[in-house]
């Protein structure tokens, strides 16, 4: 290299370094506003898995945020001190993004400050959890870069105090921004599905996450817990929908004269005598529902015996005539119902509370309520079969305190709960994990048969659940391995995995039809069985894998079945959509208890009333087809003709039912309404 070039380089150098030494640094606004963007563009393509409607709405509050922050990050005189203030709340905001992330793709939970009330479920799976996080890692690293590199990059960063020409323009850029965002609330106000009517009319968490984002749902969340909020009914009769009222394809008749499943409650009357303006707007909507009227089923099962299942994530892709014999006959005899589904909302809980309830799982602050076991429930199932003179029993095969089910299945009327360690422990073996219920059946079954009394009993089962990495993943799967294995089907391991944990309800199915038959009270008793969720640990190829037709993650994921079967009787085709919100009125007509329909928000599955299901997302099913909330689009069953009044009918019904919901365990309505 000659003299020349040797020069020209150190000059190029020198240029370099200073150009480098002298860069403007980027402002802290920079660096929140694209590190917001890329957690929430990364969230939206690994969790809600579409962009929803409201981008807009997202990126205006997140350059209102920015502008927030920047104001107050370089608030101080000591760079320091900005630094470690900008520090804490980009790795603050980048954890919750990473909690958010595991806890919905595990769980099935948006994270909340409401979703802290669930805090014991995740932490009695805290070693699971803890192998689900690092199997997520990955993803949680993508939610770590923007921090990561601000580390890396802080010399780059602008920490010092803001001028205050800096202020006055940031404070400008803050208020445009917020108004823009205001604004854009109300494109589209009139729409009761639109970014309006959730920002103002409707409080759900997960529907803000999916279409505003976390950042701004964490906040509203936030200031609602705060401020409080409370959601609207919208009791519009006006609306013409062309309903059949002719009822549905279920082989049940019209007949006039049917009596309705009503108690002597005059809603009317007691809502002019009402001082509380919630219990007062309860007692309208109640006096806006008819009810439901009873049928030819009403009482068919009168003076028989009932077992009641919530079994651990059963689902009907588990339903095998090789695999699964017992758990293939019963969905395919006695009631056999077509469109049945299990909305996984708040995981077990949630499926439980809806089951039991007939409400809707509407938040995780009413499911604390309930666990309390505070609220009161008159017509809580062990409570009206007491009523009717029989004898009621609960029992599940994990501890008995789980999610306080000491507490709320006591407020149900069961006075007689066993579980591993209130002294199910002394009987089966707790020690194993998931516990099996062929042992749970064996164990119990002569405490409710040893004499001549009328029995109901609740099982909450236990085998069904995760993990579901490996045939020897869990107790269950290891039991069946070699079982599953001699069918040699082309099953994956975690699939194969979950098949033989079903197996074991399978086998505790058929080992309570034989007792009940050796003892001979079969005829004389009925089984029902729905499940808690779907197997959300298992990925949608996973269940596709053995599903008969290719599922969806919003929807038709949930498709399965229920279980309601008597030996003595002939199948009886349903084509209605249920869901487990149905399961307590359908069996209170079907044992001809004397109870109140309007005051569920499930329908009897076997009246002439019009089906549907609501799923975590206020998607529904309806007899006339699926509507998907996140695309905004009906799909509707062939031949079925409709019109922009029935979408909006149905999504205030839906609406209604969410927030009576939450209204009812609220104000403890059951307990002022039977005094």
């Amino acid at each position: 290299m000659s003299i020349l070039e040797k020069e020209i380089n150190i000059i190029l150098e020198s240029d370099i370094i200073v150009l480098v030494v002298n860069m403007k640094k980027i402002k802290l606004f920079w660096v929140f506003l694209v590190s917001f963007i890329y957690m929430e563009i990364i969230y939206k393509i690994f969790v809600v898995h579409h962009f929803g409607i409201s981008l807009l709405n997202m990126f205006l509050y997140i350059i209102f945020l920015s502008f927030c922050l920047n104001l107050i990050c370089n608030l101080f005189k000591n760079p320091k001190v900005n630094k470690i203030i900008s520090f804490c709340i980009l790795g603050i905001i980048s954890i919750w993004f990473s909690a958010s992330y595991v806890l919905k793709s595990y769980f099935d939970i948006t994270l909340s400050l409401e979703a802290f009330f669930l805090a014991d479920q995740v932490a009695d799976f805290a070693f699971k959890g803890l192998i689900e996080v690092l199997r997520r890692l990955p993803i949680i690293i993508l939610y770590l870069i923007p921090f990561i590199l601000s580390l890396i990059f802080q010399k780059h960063i602008h920490f010092e105090q803001n001028k205050k020409q800096n202020i006055i323009i940031m404070i400008i850029g803050l208020l445009l921004s917020y108004l823009l965002y205001i604004g854009s609330l109300r494109i589209d106000k009139e729409n009761n599905y639109s970014s309006y009517y959730l920002y103002y009319k409707i409080n759900d968490t997960t529907l803000n996450v999916d279409n505003f984002g976390v950042l701004n749902a964490f906040f509203i969340n936030l200031k609602r817990n705060i401020f409080g909020f409370k959601e609207e009914l919208i009791l519009d009769t006006n609306i013409d929908i062309n309903s059949n009222e002719e009822g549905n394809d279920n082989n049940t008749p019209e007949v006039i004269n049917y009596d309705y499943n009503n108690l002597d409650f005059d809603f009317n009357s007691l809502k002019e005598t009402e001082t509380n303006n919630n219990v007062k707007l309860i007692h309208e909507y109640m006096a806006s529902n008819s009810g439901t009227l009873q049928n030819e089923y009403t009482g068919i099962f009168k003076d028989k015996n009932l077992i009641l299942f919530m079994a651990e994530s059963f689902n009907e892709i588990a339903v095998r005539e090789d695999l699964t014999p017992t758990l293939y006959k019963l969905v395919n005899s006695g009631f056999i119902f077509d469109n049945f589904y299990t909305p996984t909302i708040y995981s077990t809980i949630g499926g439980e509370f809806q089951e039991l309830s007939g409400l809707y799982a509407q938040s995780t602050s009413i499911l604390s309520k309930f666990r309390s076991g505070n609220i009161a429930f008159p017509q809580g199932i062990s409570n009206k079969f007491k009523e009717m003179g029989y004898q009621t029993y609960a029992y599940h095969n994990n501890t008995y305190t789980f999610q306080d089910r000491n507490k709320y299945l006591k407020s149900m009327g069961f006075d007689n709960f066993k579980a591993c360690g209130n002294g199910l422990e002394k009987e089966i073996n707790c020690n194993i994990w998931p516990r099996s219920d062929v042992e749970l059946i064996e164990k119990t079954i002569d405490e409710y048969t040893m004499n001549d009394d009328k029995f109901m009993v609740f099982y909450a089962t236990n085998s069904g659940h995760s993990p579901y990495d490996s045939l020897t993943a869990n107790a269950m799967a290891r039991k069946h391995k070699e079982e599953y294995e001699a069918f040699n089907l082309p099953y994956s391991k975690r699939a194969a995995s979950y098949l033989a944990s079903q197996m074991e309800l399978d086998r505790a199915l058929e080992t309570l039809i034989n007792k009940l038959a050796e003892k001979g009270i079969l005829e004389d008793t009925v089984i029902a069985l729905v499940g808690d969720h779907y197997p959300y640990e298992l990925n949608m190829n996973e269940i596709n894998e053995f599903s008969t037709f290719k599922r969806e993650e919003k929807v038709t994921v949930n498709k399965s079945s229920f279980i309601f079967w008597n030996s003595a009787m002939e199948p009886v085709h349903i084509s209605k959509v249920g869901s487990q919100l149905d399961v307590m009125p359908t069996i209170y007509n079907a044992f001809g208890v004397n109870y109140d329909s309007r005051l569920f928000i499930g329908n009897d599955i076997l009246s002439t009333s019009d089906g549907l299901a609501i799923f975590a997302d206020r998607s529904w099913v309806s007899d006339k087809g699926v509507y998907y909330y996140s695309k905004r689009e009906f799909i509707p069953n062939e031949g079925i003709e409709y019109d922009d009044n029935y979408i909006k009918y149905m999504n205030n019904m839906v609406n209604n039912k969410i927030t009576i919901s939450k209204m009812i365990i609220e104000n403890d309505y059951y307990r002022k309404l039977f005094k």
